[in-house]
């Protein structure tokens, strides 16, 4: 680790140091999701008060049990569960009374599925994340923090995507997502709404589904290899991306939820580590990390089928936006998030067809109360 790398992870340390003395109220949308139940979960290990929107239309009541798992009983006496919808401009409202500071993840996430249902991937992504930023401005929130994506790119050119440089989008989903960022900018200059957006790149590691026709390639891979199913490939599989360990996103939504340089503000950064992955190089890391358990594997070979409409043939990110401003440093490399994500599919794979089972225990507080 170098000397840039140490001291960007102190300052991350400082940060988490510095929430664990000074506890505050947060607010996680699609809080029941992959990348909203981590960031409950590091909530919790900081002894913050999360409150939770979630319609579970995405989100798992499985990964609320998973994270109660993971804290201490008092910890988890600091979550609030809201069920509701980000259309519902009245659960927006009730969600962030006395909140500090917004995650905003709960959203479409699927380029195919917003092909296939615009409309839908507009009412949740556009009109739900406008709710939530009116919500947000009302409340007197602090800070809005937002899922954004590297779909935002387009038809970019660029082998390597930087911040400022943007192309059309080619699906209703990148639409959607370049919309965020344009309303966001706007509640800053009209309202004075601090808000920062965070271009995730290929964003992976436990608790990802790994059921459905719209499933990340990841953990549909893993599963299929676990159950010596086909493992299928679109395109010719020189098609790259920036793979990103959780972790590593985690890590940007609290240095973005708590930076005090007023030039990181009201802006978008690429959360990625900066490293360009064939889908062919994914499958074979996948494949070689399973072997020593599944001797299966040993003779497997992907199938390969035609491009899927709307995606993007080369995604890598710049991420030196983020590194200056936000002190981002992603600890995580592709091969260290792919082990520990393999580590958590291997012990639970086999319970996923029942994966949303009941959580005991969450305060819930029905819609409309």
């Amino acid at each position: 680790m170098g000397e840039a790398q140490d001291r960007g992870m102190a300052r991350y340390e400082e940060v988490q140091d510095r929430l664990a003395a000074r506890p505050r109220t947060w607010l996680v949308t699609g809080v029941a999701g992959f990348i909203g139940s981590h960031l409950l979960e590091a909530l919790l290990r900081l002894n913050q008060r999360v409150i939770g929107l979630e319609n579970f239309s995405l989100g798992y009541r499985a990964n609320l049990a998973d994270v109660r798992g993971a804290v201490s009983e008092d910890q988890w006496k600091g979550f609030l569960l809201i069920e509701g919808d980000i259309r519902s401009a009245d659960d927006c409202r009730r969600a962030c009374r006395a909140v500090d500071v917004v995650l905003h993840h709960a959203a479409l996430g699927s380029v195919p599925q917003s092909v296939s249902d615009p409309l839908l991937a507009h009412d949740i992504n556009a009109t739900g994340f406008l709710n939530m930023l009116a919500a947000a401005r009302a409340a007197g929130v602090s800070r809005f923090v937002y899922a954004g994506s590297s779909a935002s790119y387009g038809d970019h050119p660029g082998s390597v995507m930087v911040e400022g440089e943007t192309g059309r989008p080619l699906s209703p989903y990148a639409a959607t997502k370049s919309v965020n960022e344009l309303y966001a900018g706007v509640f800053a200059r009209c309202y004075g709404l601090a808000s920062i957006g965070l271009r995730y790149f290929n964003v992976f590691g436990p608790r990802q589904d790994p059921k459905g026709a719209y499933a990340a390639v990841i953990p549909a891979w893993i599963a299929a290899m676990i159950r010596n199913e086909p493992v299928f490939i679109n395109g010719d599989g020189k098609t790259t991306r920036d793979f990103c360990y959780v972790e590593n996103a985690v890590q940007a939504n609290l240095l973005a939820a708590t930076v005090e340089d007023p030039a990181a503000l009201n802006q978008v950064y690429n959360v990625a580590v900066n490293a360009s992955t064939s889908l062919e190089e994914l499958f074979e890391t996948i494949r070689s990390l399973l072997e020593p358990r599944h001797p299966h594997l040993h003779a497997l070979r992907p199938v390969y089928r035609e491009f899927r409409a709307g995606d993007v043939r080369a995604s890598q990110a710049d991420i030196a936006k983020a590194e200056r401003l936000l002190g981002y440093r992603p600890a995580w490399r592709v091969s260290q998030g792919l082990a520990r994500t393999i580590e958590w599919y291997q012990a639970r794979l086999p319970l996923s067809r029942s994966i949303d089972s009941a959580v005991p225990g969450v305060q819930v507080a029905l819609s409309g109360s």
